[in-house]
């Protein structure tokens, strides 16, 4: 059986509280005929659609074919009780209808019953009017509630999938953005005539903030350097590419460290003079707050004469050709701190079998499970340790040592190294 509302609209008056709300349509579930005309008059004259059901399986029928917002169904009816068909429309209905089960029943445990079912209210025989307006009330809101909180599900279900879209853009281009950096260092294995130069670059997320290098001078020279700029991430990245552009080229014109003689000669500025010249780069053509330490060195390929400078970086290794090592320099400012900052140089000789070993903090830094670090004595052992092992073995086999220190614990910084190792002419 059918019925339609009276009007498109409502307003429902209870005490002070009036509520407002569009129709609903509403299943009455009643064996008593009697019982379902003076509900559907109600109904009809607060200005609900509603259809009507004389009994469960008919109920069942209807929910089938239409949606119901609100359910007024009998408790005790032939062949299906209202609990019952409570009980099977929750298990065959996505859509949630407030179920107001109208009985004679008042005992506790009637009500709980009901309850665990899935009735949401209860409404006693006789219906007064007032009270069943009151209930059908307190059921728009909890379905307005409802409709409110699925609609902020679904608008935050559609922000998180937006989210996850730029997440997943910007990881593609992180990645791109990882092999970009990687190609700074193009080649991790540079052999010169009376040297070999290896290099590791490391970063910890996509990408870091390290760079190392090497570059030639002229035919008696090359310079190598190890970087390690101020934070992680994006931003950091972008300020190691930038560096990357102002020393790996092989002219005065692209490359920083480079100038020539009087005699036209491509020769290396004092390491010292190259770090002041980037510390005034970074702090008056560089808008960042970024800094970044370095160890930048100039090779003699023909005497193994090293001069160099440490501005802030961890202490170069000199490893001699007997296995033996030792840590020189005495640290420095960073680059990009204060203006108008000095730097110092000092100088080694490398003799036929000796070799250079450049790192930033992330070997000395890098923490084990129980939250010590590695520390320079630790560095030194895995040297020591690595003292027959030539080139990239050599840094594959300090970063794997790294790792064991570590344990399962990601690298929190990035690695890089510099491996210089001399031969002579």
């Amino acid at each position: 059986m059918m019925g339609n509302a009276a009007n498109n609209s409502a307003v429902v008056e209870l005490g002070s509280e009036t509520e407002s709300f569009a129709p609903r349509r509403v299943l009455i579930v009643d064996d008593s005929r009697a019982q379902r005309k003076i509900l559907s008059i109600y109904l009809k004259n607060w200005g609900y659609q509603f259809d009507e059901a004389a009994s469960g399986a008919e109920a069942l029928e209807l929910c089938k074919e239409n949606t119901y917002d609100l359910i007024l169904s009998d408790w005790i009816m032939p062949g299906m009780t209202g609990i019952e068909f409570c009980e099977i429309y929750r298990a065959m209905s996505e859509h949630y209808a407030y179920f107001i089960l109208i009985t004679a029943k008042n005992e506790k445990d009637d009500v709980s019953t009901g309850l665990s079912n899935g009735a949401d209210d209860f409404l006693a025989r006789p219906v007064d009017p007032n009270e069943l307006h009151a209930r059908i009330v307190a059921g728009e809101r909890i379905l307005r509630m409802q409709s409110e909180l699925r609609s902020k599900n679904d608008l935050l279900t559609s922000t998180l999938d937006e989210l996850q879209g730029l997440y997943d853009n910007l990881d593609r281009d992180l990645v791109e953005a990882r092999h970009l950096q990687q190609s700074l260092v193009p080649e991790r294995f540079l052999a010169f005539d009376g040297a070999d130069v290896s290099l590791l670059l490391r970063p910890s997320g996509h990408v870091g903030g390290d760079l190392v290098g090497a570059f030639r001078v002229n035919d008696n020279r090359i310079g190598v350097f190890s970087i390690d700029v101020s934070g992680h991430g994006i931003a950091s990245a972008l300020m190691t590419a930038r560096l990357a552009g102002h020393l790996t080229g092989t002219s005065p014109d692209h490359n920083v460290a480079l100038t020539q003689d009087e005699f036209g000669i491509y020769c290396m500025r004092p390491t010292e003079d190259i770090c002041a010249r980037l510390n005034d780069m970074v702090l008056n053509e560089m808008d960042t707050e970024h800094y970044f330490t370095i160890v930048i060195a100039d090779c003699d390929l023909r005497t193994g004469h090293v001069r160099m400078s440490q501005a802030g970086h961890p202490q170069p290794i000199v490893q001699r050709a007997d296995g033996s090592a030792v840590f020189v320099g005495e640290g420095g400012l960073p680059v990009g701190l204060l203006e108008n900052a000095s730097f110092d140089a000092f100088e080694v000789t490398l003799n036929p079998g000796d070799r250079l070993f450049l790192c930033s903090d992330g070997f000395s830094e890098c923490p084990n499970e129980k939250g010590d670090f590695l520390d320079d004595d630790g560095l030194m052992e895995f040297v020591l340790k690595g003292a027959k092992t030539d080139g990239p073995e050599l840094l594959e086999t300090l970063v794997w040592d790294l790792s064991a220190f570590a344990g399962p614990i990601e690298f929190p910084d990035d690695v890089s190294a510099v491996l210089l190792e001399f031969q002579g002419r």
